[in-house]
């Protein structure tokens, strides 16, 4: 038996949408965003993919810390709307679906929706971890793109 849920997060930055969009449709560059990530490599992409990766997270429950892998594509990667889907045994999908838009002021605003699918079992420490990590990434998000990298 599978679970699912979603949560939502928006950001606001000073900066382009393309230049949001460049940074959210890289994952190769999401270890400077997302708390777990240890290690991306691009793989060859999957059949229907724009994009697919090889994913290292860092994960803890209670004493113990541990690596795991998964598999993320990239489905979607426009100037306003980037999809990606990671999968990860046994039957965990995270869906991302980021919208931006340009906004007054030369802000973006970057809605994001994240739907969580996994064994129930497994699914509130799997839902619990991907909210924290990807609230977390909110935050620092806004800091990277307000301040680009000379």
């Amino acid at each position: 038996m599978l679970s699912s849920d979603t949560f939502s997060y928006s950001v606001q930055a000073r900066c382009s949408v393309a230049e949001a969009a460049a940074l959210l449709s890289d994952l190769t560059r999401q270890g400077e965003l997302h708390p777990l990530i240890v290690r991306v490599r691009e793989v060859p992409p999957r059949p229907g993919a724009r994009a697919s990766y090889t994913i290292n997270d860092r994960l803890v429950a209670g004493p113990l810390r541990f690596r795991t892998t998964y598999h993320a594509d990239m489905l979607v990667s426009e100037p306003d709307e980037i999809v990606t889907v990671a999968r990860q045994w046994p039957a965990t999908t995270v869906r991302n679906h980021t919208r931006l838009r340009a906004e007054p002021d030369d802000l973006v605003r970057i809605d994001v929706d994240i739907t969580l699918r996994a064994p129930t079992p497994l699914f509130r420490y799997a839902f619990n971890q991907a909210r924290a990590a990807h609230l977390a990434l909110a935050a620092r998000l806004g800091a990277v793109l307000d301040n680009p990298a000379p």
